[in-house]
């Protein structure tokens, strides 16, 4: 194949599902948006996992609230679990791999807040511990997944939001899962600070 119509392909793949997921994805966005300001304005916090290039969305979530997205306005807390080496080799070493997240989930989340929990295929043995751990402590779940949604699709329960990218390949329902993010940090913008 042509390298230059292999490369458009992947771009019109990428628009193409951007465009579909737009109708089906707004609504629960919004009500993951006001799920998070909602836990922000009353002093809660967000907690943010995944593996991979889902460790990745994690951080940038957090950074996006504890910097800023495209306006200043003051701190948020969140905190992607993906970050401190430390805690990470530890707990798994000492318990399981399975365990990474969700040690951190008891121990730093409380009643109130709220867990993003990130797997492409919603079956991340630790994201799911992760989830369930936040079911244990009070949080609510925020739940990004494709491919159908897996096991963390079966745990939503009322109050939680399931963003499920209706699509297959991982490059793709990653490349989604960066525009809900950048959706969620100007929800909150908005719903904080008002529209621009």
């Amino acid at each position: 194949m042509d390298p230059i119509q292999r490369i458009r392909d992947h771009f019109e793949d990428s628009a193409r599902l951007k465009r579909e997921a737009a109708d089906l994805l707004a609504e629960p966005i919004a009500r993951a948006v006001e799920l998070i300001t909602t836990a922000f304005a009353s002093d809660h916090k967000l907690l943010v996992c995944g593996n991979g290039g889902s460790a990745a969305d994690a951080q940038h979530l957090a950074a996006e609230l504890i910097g800023r997205f495209e306006r200043e306005r003051p701190e948020l807390a969140a905190i992607a679990l993906t970050t401190d080496t430390s805690i990470l080799t530890a707990v798994g070493n000492d318990y399981a791999f399975d365990q990474v997240f969700a040690r951190q989930v008891r121990g730093l989340g409380r009643d109130g807040d709220v867990l993003v929990a990130i797997s492409t295929s919603g079956n991340s043995p630790n994201v799911v511990a992760a989830a369930q751990a936040a079911r244990e402590r009070g949080l609510s779940l925020v739940a990004m997944t494709g491919r159908g949604g897996g096991r963390l699709a079966e745990m939503i329960g009322d109050g939680d939001v399931h963003l499920c990218v209706p699509h297959d390949r991982t490059a793709r329902i990653q490349e989604v899962h960066l525009l809900i993010l950048h959706c969620l940090c100007d929800g909150i913008d908005a719903s904080l600070m008002g529209d621009e």
